[in-house]
């Protein structure tokens, strides 16, 4: 489809990377990945022109369309969510505001004999079925199946986007995104506002109905559920594997042993040569074989070995006085936002060094919460934080909140205080700002740059009472293990608001479900909370909206099921997989004759043949249809 070729960006003396090549295809599914700063969104924005390389090119079909979600947008409209989700139909509203008039056009003349009349006559057929074939017709299946898939319901499609928070208004650009089906998929960080079900909705499309997508994500689920090849930049190169994720993470690590072993072998063949040239030279019966020796020296050609980037920030909270027995006691929290009841009846009580995780559903409630136990918002119920307590807190935007104008030095010194100042470089240095790198503006760094620079500012004031709100946004896969690292070794209280089960499990000792307006305790560590729901993943919490919480039975007690229950729900699993797979059928039947009559079509023939134009606008809503009876399979088959 394009082709990246000996792509170089500096910034200042310090090449990002340099010589950089390879060819995206059609149906590629591809995972950028590497440490933060490595260059992965500054890729993406060269491929979508947003940004012009120091040297190389990137070589794009005029006809190819590209479609690019960054990291962070600046969102200012006044339209509602439907309205909003519609612009990505322009050309569909500009078509059919054209076949209107032309309509008019025919109605109010009678000349119908002339040639300009039967001239008309073939205009308006040819925009109508131009019409038909981009899915006129269907359009709003689609829209609202993408709206409802991103997480909002039916009745928030006439709200105005203003009402929104600004993760919410994210998964609006992404469902137009999605909708404009670009040949080429730009997405950076799309899983940072969306909650797990939301994500699997994703992961789907993006699987089965998409062309090209370069991703950049640091969820390992999400890229190895939808990419099938990845690239890596290190050390301002790039590494190309077709494979997922987990594969190449494997491969890499081969790859590298035996380039060592390699470079050993080779590093002592050449110092045996240069043993034996060093003691025979001036050996008139050895010169032949030290002449020998000499050619064969000149005739190698070295091993290089992959350089690996080993650098990783060192995280550690600082020690804080000793709080209280009980930071956080809450004795019926209730909060409401007018006829909106986002929970109410919250009681439970947080130990001095308890680590604890807040895990539900998007707008369930959980950074709600967050904000009653800080002070931000008014709510309902008693709150009481304990005696002693210094708050320490990282909110999900932390990272947008630093002014973008100001240096990583400044952002630091401006918050700095006392003997803490004379070790600003230090600090820097630790979180892999070392150098030059203190003095970059924050305006260019990357999300997970900000999101480290935002950790800093958090370190610098001694806290014992951390409450961390989605803190492994944008942060790359290394940087999270030592963010967990730092947390597991934080003497204080700890409340952890996130999706990512990696990042919880082995952190948290309880886990609070948040639920339909409902907020329940469970004791031991995240996967003790899957197990004793009888879950398999967060995501499945997901799908129990609408559902009473209930408490399952222990996996232990499983055998005491009723047999025949469990016979039914056996019989009901086939029966659902069966129907997800008759629609994945119906769906590549459908498919394929439509790839049939394009290529028709594509014939002096076919283009002259009204029949098929019309034959094809059927199939077109056959697929959309198609397609919704799969993915209501699909839930289905999920929810048993």
């Amino acid at each position: 489809m394009f082709s990246v070729e000996n792509l170089k960006v500096e910034f200042g003396a310090r090449p990002l990377f340099h010589d950089v090549s390879y060819v995206v295809g059609d149906k590629d599914r591809i995972a950028l990945v590497g440490k933060n700063g490595a260059g992965k969104s500054t890729m993406l924005k060269i491929i979508a022109g947003l940004q012009q390389p120091t040297s190389g090119t990137v070589s794009i079909p005029k006809e190819m369309t590209i479609g690019y979600l960054p990291q962070v947008m600046k969102l200012a409209d006044t339209r509602t969510v439907r309205q909003e989700a519609e612009t990505a139909f322009e050309d569909i509203h500009k078509l059919k505001a054209e076949v209107e008039r032309l309509n008019n056009q025919l109605v109010e003349r009678t000349d119908y004999e002339s040639e300009d009349y039967h001239a008309l006559i073939d205009r308006f057929t040819r925009e109508s079925e131009r019409y038909q074939m981009m899915g006129g017709g269907n359009y709003q299946a689609e829209l609202e199946q993408a709206l409802t898939g991103l997480g909002f319901r039916r009745d928030d499609f006439d709200r105005p986007t203003s009402e929104f928070s600004g993760g919410w208004r994210m998964r609006i650009e992404l469902a137009k995104l999605l909708l404009r089906h670009p040949d080429v998929l730009l997405l950076d960080e799309p899983t940072n506002h969306l909650d797990i079900e939301s994500i699997q909705w994703l992961e789907e499309f993006l699987a089965k109905r998409c062309n090209a997508v370069i991703l950049v994500s640091h969820d390992r689920a999400f890229i190895n559920n939808v990419t099938t090849r990845t690239i890596e930049i290190s050390c301002g190169v790039i590494y190309d594997y077709r494979v997922k994720y987990n594969e190449f993470v494997e491969l890499r690590k081969e790859r590298r042993e035996q380039q060592l072993r390699a470079y050993e072998n080779q590093q002592k063949e050449i110092a045996d040569a240069k043993e034996f040239i060093e003691r025979f030279r001036y050996k008139p019966t050895k010169a032949v074989q030290v002449q020998s020796r000499i050619k064969m020296l000149e005739k190698i050609v070295p091993i290089e070995v992959d350089e690996v980037d080993n650098k990783t920030m060192r995280l550690k909270f600082p020690p804080a006085v000793r709080s209280g027995n009980y930071p956080v006691i809450c004795e019926g929290v209730a909060k409401s936002y007018g006829d909106h009841q986002v929970f109410s009846g919250v009681d439970f009580t947080i130990k001095r060094g308890e680590k604890v995780a807040f895990v539900g559903r998007n707008g369930e409630g959980k950074s709600t919460l967050v904000k009653c136990i800080m002070g931000e918002i008014p709510f309902d119920g008693t709150l009481t934080i304990g005696h002693n307590i210094q708050i320490g807190y990282y909110a999900q935007n932390q990272a947008q909140l630093l002014d973008e104008e100001v240096t990583v030095h400044d952002t630091i010194d401006n918050v700095a205080t006392g003997p803490i100042r004379t070790r600003i470089n230090d600090i820097l240095g630790a979180f892999m700002f070392g150098g030059e790198a203190g003095q970059k503006k924050v305006k260019v760094l990357s999300g997970g740059e900000r999101s480290r620079l935002a950790m800093i500012r958090l370190l610098l004031t001694p806290v014992n009472l951390l409450i961390l709100d989605e803190p492994t946004n944008h942060l790359d896969m290394s940087s999270k293990d030592v963010l967990k690292e730092a947390i597991q070794a934080f003497d204080g209280t700890v409340i952890v608001v996130s999706h990512d089960r990696e990042f919880l499990d082995g952190l948290v000792s309880k886990v609070y479900e948040f639920a339909d307006g409902h907020v329940r305790e469970h004791l031991g560590g995240i996967y003790d909370f899957l197990q004793k729901k009888n879950l398999d993943s967060l995501a499945d919490i997901g799908r129990m909206k609408g559902a009473p919480a209930v408490q399952q039975q222990d996996k232990a007690s499983a055998g005491k099921e009723d047999y025949e229950a469990k016979k039914e729900q056996e019989r009901r699993k086939r029966k659902a997989q069966k129907k997800v797979e008759d629609c994945e059928k119906e769906v590549e039947r459908i498919s394929k004759e439509i790839k049939d009559i394009e290529d028709w079509l594509a014939t002096p023939g076919g283009a002259q043949n009204p029949a098929m134009f019309e034959a094809y606008g059927k199939l077109k809503n056959d697929l959309a249809a198609a397609e919704a009876r799969w993915e209501e399979a699909m839930i289905e088959s999920d929810s048993i």
